[in-house]
C-alpha cells in the first residue's frame, strides 16, 4: 500500500509538471518574435506551438513565458487585402524595432497575425484562434465591420484592443477599445471643411456604400457639415456590397448635375473601378476621398495613371521630410518592395502606443489579460505620442484619437502632400 501511494504521488507530480510546461509561451527566455508574411501566415521563431491557452480563457499565457503576446487581425486575402497586408507589415517593423532595442520594459514581444477576409464571422474566428495562442493584447481589426464584431468579444473578455484603422464609432463603444485612426464622423466633418475651406469646388457629388458602416458613417457627417460650407451637394448616390462593380449610373448622375468634385468615402477597390469607368465616360472631375482610398495605387490590374490628381485626407504622407517618416518608408520599401500607405503607418504607431501605455501603466507580462486591459485603458488618457500619423496624439476615454489630418494628392504615380 505504501508503494502504491508513493507511485501515485509521483504520477500526480509528473502530470502537474506537464500541465505547467504546456502553459508556457516558449521554452526559452521569452525573446522570440513573430515573423509576419504577406500571405497572412506568421511564424513564431522559437515558440512552442503547444503553448496555447484554452479557448475562451482570459488567463495570460504570455506572462508565463515572460513575453508580451500581441495579436493582429485583418484581411490578408480577398478584396480588402491591400489594407490588411499593410497593417501586418507595419506592425512587424515596429515589433522588430522594439525587440531589437530590448523590448518593452525588458520584455520581448511575440507577434502573430490572423486573416479575417474583411468578414465578421471570420474575424471572430481569428480572435478565438489568437486567444488559443495566448494573446495578451489585440491590434485589430483593420476594417470596421469585423472590428465591431470582434469588439463585442474583447469586451466580454476584458481584453485591451487597439484598432489601427477601423474608424466606425461603434468599434470603440466599449471601454476597452481605442482607435489610432480618425473616426468616421471626424473624417466626414474634416473632409467637408477642407473642401469648403480651400474652395476646391462649388458643386459636389457623393458616391458611397450604403451597406458599409465606414462609408455611410462618413457620408452622414459629411452631408451634415456641408450645410455649413459654401459648396452644394448636387448628386447623392449609393451602392452596396452586392452591387459594387458598375458605377456608370452614379457617375452619369454626377456628370449631368455638373459636379466638379466627386467625394468618395469608400475603399480603394471600388474607387479604382469608379476612376476607370469615369475615364471611359470622359468625365474628369476632382475625386476626393478619405483614408479608405489609400492603397488605390496597389490595386492589382488598375491603371494607376487614372488616379492622377486624386486627393485624399489622411494622417500620413510617405514623402514627408521628417526623419521618422523617412526611416519607416525606407525600411518598408526595402522589406516589402513598395511605398507604405496610411494603414501601415497607423499600424506601426499602434505598437508604439501600446508600448507607451504599458510603460505608463506599470502593467507586466505576468498580469492577467483583464488586469492588463484595465491598466492600459486607464493609461491611454494619460499618454501623448509623436508618431508617423500625428504629433502629440492623445486619446479620450471614448477611445477616439486627437490628431490633425493632412491632405495628399497622387502625382506621377506617388502620394505627395497637397497644397
Amino acid at each position: 500500500m505504501k508503494m502504491k501511494k508513493l507511485l501515485s504521488m509521483i504520477l500526480v507530480a509528473a502530470m502537474s509538471l506537464s500541465i505547467l510546461t504546456g502553459c508556457g509561451g516558449n521554452d526559452g527566455d521569452g525573446s522570440t518574435t513573430g515573423t509576419g508574411t504577406n500571405d497572412g501566415s506568421t511564424t513564431d521563431a522559437g515558440s512552442d506551438d503547444g503553448s496555447t491557452s484554452d479557448a475562451g480563457s482570459t488567463s495570460n499565457a504570455g506572462g508565463a513565458s515572460g513575453s508580451w503576446k500581441i495579436g493582429g487581425i485583418g484581411p490578408t486575402t480577398g478584396g480588402a487585402s491591400v489594407y490588411g497586408i499593410a497593417v501586418q507589415n507595419g506592425i512587424q517593423i515596429a515589433v522588430d524595432e522594439i525587440n531589437a532595442a530590448g523590448g518593452i520594459n525588458g520584455v520581448q514581444i511575440e507577434y502573430k497575425f490572423e486573416d479575417d477576409e474583411h468578414n465578421e464571422e471570420k474575424g471572430v474566428n481569428a480572435y478565438n484562434a489568437l486567444k488559443d495562442w495566448g494573446m495578451d493584447i489585440l491590434i485589430g481589426n483593420v476594417t470596421s465591420a469585423p472590428c465591431v464584431a470582434v469588439a463585442a468579444e474583447t469586451a466580454n473578455d476584458n481584453m485591451f484592443q487597439l484598432t489601427p484603422s477601423a474608424s466606425s464609432p461603434d468599434c470603440a463603444k466599449n471601454d476597452n477599445v481605442f482607435q489610432v485612426c480618425f473616426s468616421d464622423p471626424n473624417q466626414g466633418i474634416g473632409s467637408a471643411q477642407y473642401i469648403g475651406g480651400n474652395a476646391l469646388a462649388s458643386k459636389i457629388a457623393v458616391i458611397y456604400n450604403s451597406s458599409d458602416v465606414y462609408s455611410s458613417g462618413i457620408y452622414e457627417r459629411f452631408k451634415s457639415e456641408a450645410a455649413n460650407q459654401s459648396f452644394e451637394i448636387v448628386a447623392e448616390t449609393s451602392f452596396t456590397d452586392d452591387s459594387n462593380s458598375d458605377f456608370t449610373v452614379q457617375l452619369q448622375q454626377a456628370k449631368d448635375a455638373g459636379a466638379e468634385l466627386v467625394f468618395l468615402p469608400i475603399y480603394a477597390k471600388e474607387a479604382a473601378l469608379i476612376l476607370t469607368q469615369a475615364d471611359a465616360m470622359d468625365y474628369h472631375p476632382l475625386f476626393f476621398g478619405c483614408d479608405g482610398l489609400d492603397g488605390v495605387l496597389a490595386i492589382e490590374g488598375f491603371d494607376t495613371s487614372l488616379a492622377e490628381g486624386v486627393v485624399l485626407l489622411t494622417p500620413f504622407v510617405a514623402d514627408a521630410e521628417d526623419e521618422k517618416t523617412q526611416a519607416f518608408v525606407s525600411t518598408y520599401v526595402e522589406r516589402y518592395g513598395e511605398t507604405p500607405n496610411q494603414f501601415a503607418a497607423d499600424a506601426y504607431d499602434a505598437v508604439y502606443v501600446i508600448k507607451a501605455a504599458i510603460e505608463n501603466s506599470g502593467a507586466t507580462s505576468e498580469d492577467s489579460v483583464s488586469d492588463i486591459c484595465d491598466k492600459l485603458s486607464a493609461a491611454m488618457t494619460q499618454i501623448k505620442i509623436d508618431g508617423l500619423t500625428g504629433s502629440d496624439m492623445t486619446w479620450a476615454a471614448t477611445g477616439e484619437v486627437s490628431k490633425d489630418p493632412r491632405a495628399m494628392v497622387i502625382e506621377n504615380g506617388v502620394y505627395t502632400e497637397f497644397h
